[in-house]
């Protein structure tokens, strides 16, 4: 029988009811029962062998992910990624040792590639009791390192397309060290996912090495991608690079001074604040950042939406709201920015 996402499955629905009851503990079934035919239709529809190990393999990863990370959601994380190659007598791994002590002092967590190099120095100034680990298997170069062997938030992966998720979905904060191909891979998606909204807003911080790895980069966007008009100006709200790990703390924490959190219903910014605004500095951002309300509309204090009432523990909050036009995300980094120096 051809299986459909509504209950139109007569007997398959019953089975699977059944099936959800006798699991037990399962707090949302109806997300889950879509899980349940998402993978029979899976079963039904590919016969291809090697599709169904990767469908399943990443399935079963990112289940194992949301494990690990689970208990520590109220806790703010931030990703560090650099060079596995760095050794730890370099004066960037001690700046990174130093960068990952000063937000752990803060109650920070950090989450790294697991690896040596950059990654042990982030693990290491956390320290193990504040640190994650997403590993990937590899041929060469990449095996826990001595922070995180045996560490019960050490998760290892076969695929990158899914430790790239867990880096950046679990983070609130990502910082990038001088590396080689693969962290300016990661640093480059990081980019992508903030400038095209597929991420929530997050400080992105380069931070430098005495040689001005991350400012030679920055004149290499400046030239060869705004010039052109391949980036916008705005984009450069992005991120920001400093070779002062104090001032690369500063920058993570001081996001979230006032600005909490953001969420999207349809085309409406819902903007989560820590504490209240007053009208005329509302007037003041209306002023400055006219581009991102839609034309003739305005942004305005609110409460909760109905829309939000999956979020109990955020209710509380004072908020934003404003149609948003969906296009200017680097725009929208530099207004949170600007809410923070409230």
């Amino acid at each position: 029988m051809e299986l459909s996402f509504s209950h139109t499955n007569e007997e398959v629905d019953l089975l699977i009811d059944r099936l959800l009851a006798a699991a037990e503990g399962i707090p949302h079934p109806d997300l889950v029962r879509e899980l349940v035919i998402s993978s029979l239709k899976i079963g039904q529809e590919t016969d291809h062998i090697p599709d169904l190990k990767l469908i399943n393999r990443t399935l079963r990863e990112m289940r194992y992910t949301a494990r690990v990370f689970g208990p520590y959601r109220d806790r703010k994380k931030v990703t560090i990624f650099g060079s596995a190659r760095t050794r730890s007598d370099e004066p960037i791994y001690q700046k990174c040792v130093r960068f990952a002590r000063l937000l752990a002092q803060d109650g920070w967590m950090t989450i790294t590639g697991g690896g040596g190099g950059i990654m042990q120095a982030g693990n290491e100034g956390a320290g193990s009791e504040n640190s994650f680990a997403v590993n990937i298997r590899l041929p060469f170069e990449q095996q826990a390192n001595p922070v995180m062997k045996n560490n019960p938030r050490l998760v290892t992966y076969k695929y990158f397309f899914n430790r790239k998720v867990a880096f950046v979905k679990e983070a609130d904060a990502v910082a990038v060290f001088p590396g080689g191909f693969g962290t300016l891979d990661e640093a480059m998606e990081v980019f992508t996912l903030i400038q095209t909204g597929k991420t929530s807003p997050k400080p992105l911080v380069l931070v430098d090495d005495e040689d001005g790895f991350w400012e030679q980069f920055f004149e290499f966007v400046k030239e060869q991608l705004l010039i052109k008009g391949l980036i916008s100006g705005e984009d450069f709200s992005i991120f920001t690079i400093t070779k002062d790990e104090a001032e690369a703390a500063q920058v993570i924490e001081g996001f979230y001074r006032v600005y909490h959190s953001l969420r999207f219903h349809d085309d409406l910014a819902i903007v989560r604040l820590n504490r209240l605004i007053s009208d005329e500095q509302v007037r003041t951002l209306e002023e400055e950042f006219p581009e991102l309300v839609r034309t003739g509309e305005h942004i305005s204090c609110c409460g909760p939406l109905e829309c939000e009432q999956d979020e109990p523990d955020l209710i509380d909050l004072p908020r934003l709201r404003f149609p948003f036009n969906r296009f200017h995300y680097g725009l929208l980094i530099a207004f949170i920015n600007r809410i923070n120096t409230f």
